[in-house]
């Protein structure tokens, strides 16, 4: 999601009442950003844990294993 295309020295806005986080980057940085990144390499290769990186859902889907991969 966006949170990986945040830099250190940006600037980030918390505004509490309204409920929302916002990185003080233009949509054209942002895209320029997207349009770069590319996912990190797993820190673990094999064994259980390597299985597992690719078996788990995210959080906000439950954080269950996936039935396919």
């Amino acid at each position: 999601g966006p949170l990986a295309l945040v830099e250190d020295g940006d600037t980030i806005t918390i505004d509490v009442p309204a409920r929302r986080i916002n990185v003080d980057v233009s949509r054209e940085e942002l895209d320029d950003r997207a349009s770069r990144w590319r996912p990190p390499e797993p820190k673990v290769r094999k064994g259980v844990l390597a299985v597992w990186s690719q078996l788990a859902e995210q959080a906000s889907k439950g954080a269950t294993l996936k039935t396919k991969i």
